[in-house]
């Protein structure tokens, strides 16, 4: 398991579905080269100014100890790594989150940015206004106190329905919706 990376205060943390073995074994959030998220995330707006900071062109997984303090986090919906994703129970799905609701409770990050739906999809479940609604890319109508729900398209290199200038996009969506409030 990788450790939350997720404390008070924070503009935005990522929720991901549950830790790749590999990342795990580097002990780094989106390890695999072949993940969109470093890249994407990079050449987006919302980190030009810790790069900056940093001095560097592009981040990558050995900087998500860093990024708490530039105001992003990192948090999974299951906990327990696996080679895939389609490797975690829905039971395992449903526990997750309500546990990440607790979090969000206690934490209150500005965005909540889910990386792809099928993770959102079990939170969203849990917002009974919502119940006739299909989730959709974007800012989300429910909240979970002062916690905006944002929801982006998976970065996992497996997820070929978006390209890296699409990734970033959303991104950069994420980044105008904490300039918005």
């Amino acid at each position: 398991m990788l450790p939350d990376l997720f404390l008070g205060g924070l503009d935005v943390v990522f929720v991901n579905l549950n830790p790749a073995v590999y990342s795990v074994e580097r002990g780094h959030y989106f390890a695999r080269k072949s993940n969109k998220f470093w890249p994407c995330i990079s050449a987006s707006k919302l980190t030009l100014a810790m790069r900056m900071e940093l001095g560097v062109a592009r981040l990558g997984p050995e900087h998500d100890v860093l990024l708490p303090r530039f105001g992003i986090g990192f948090t999974d919906l299951v906990e327990r790594p696996t080679p895939r994703a389609g490797d975690v129970s829905p039971a395992e799905f449903v526990d997750g989150a309500a546990a990440l609701l607790r979090k969000l409770e206690r934490f209150q990050p500005r965005i909540a940015c889910f990386q792809g739906i099928t993770g959102y999809r079990y939170v969203h479940a849990s917002f009974a206004e919502l119940s006739d609604r299909q989730p959709s890319l974007g800012l989300q109508a429910a909240h979970v106190g002062r916690t905006r729900l944002f929801l982006v398209p998976n970065p996992s290199g497996a997820n070929a329905h978006y390209t890296r200038a699409e990734q970033t996009q959303w991104y950069d969506r994420v980044s105008d919706a904490l300039a918005a409030e």
